[in-house]
């Protein structure tokens, strides 16, 4: 997580403001960096780290403390959203193609989205409620065939029911909405809309 939205950096950036090559940083300087100043991102391959903090190390001034506690500026990660929203990474980056969540913004490869951007999202799920469904300004086209058009929750319904045998509809919609995020009763209604919508199996 990148607290409120400040500055970052990268490694090869360090490098070039310690004034040495980046293959000379990484293999010299940058353990004793990551001992000292911990990456925003510590289960991501790609290395960000706040700038106060990186250009304080540089200079051997005491590191500034991050800011504490969440923020509506933090700025969240692909995992660190889907876990918000109870969802995969994945789910997470087809909702940013698709319209369910803003684009965000890429920094040094890494996509991020604001906070209150998430949970704007979570309060209003895809198709219900004020908010649900695709940003304003976004429905003029042609009218939906049905509520849930286009809402990547109901390929995982259909695939879901193509699997349950004779399984209670309403117990694997409770399984869904535990794996997926979201109500049961709302796994219901994409449930019962798949089940139109999708041709026999």
């Amino acid at each position: 997580m990148i607290p409120r939205n400040r500055p970052v950096i990268n490694e090869a950036d360090i490098a070039q403001h310690a004034g040495v090559p980046a293959s000379t940083w990484r293999r010299r300087d940058a353990p004793a960096f990551r001992q000292r100043v911990a990456s925003l991102f510590p289960h991501s391959r790609i290395l960000i780290y706040d700038l106060e903090q990186a250009r304080a190390y540089l200079e051997g001034k005491p590191l500034p403390e991050l800011p504490a506690g969440e923020h509506p500026d933090d700025l969240l990660n692909d995992e660190e959203t889907a876990v918000l929203l109870g969802v995969t990474a994945s789910t997470v980056r087809a909702y940013a193609t698709q319209g369910y969540l803003p684009a965000g913004k890429t920094l040094y490869s890494v996509r991020v989205w604001p906070r209150h951007a998430i949970d704007e999202r979570r309060k209003n799920p895809p198709g219900q409620g004020k908010g649900g469904g695709r940003p304003p300004g976004t429905g003029k086209g042609p009218h939906k065939a049905h509520a849930y058009e286009g809402d990547p929750r109901l390929h995982t319904a259909t695939a879901a029911l193509r699997t349950a045998g004779d399984t209670p509809r309403h117990h694997i919609a409770a399984s869904l909405a535990q794996q997926h995020g979201g109500s049961t009763r709302t796994w219901e209604r994409l449930l019962t809309q798949a089940s139109q919508t999708s041709p026999p199996s």
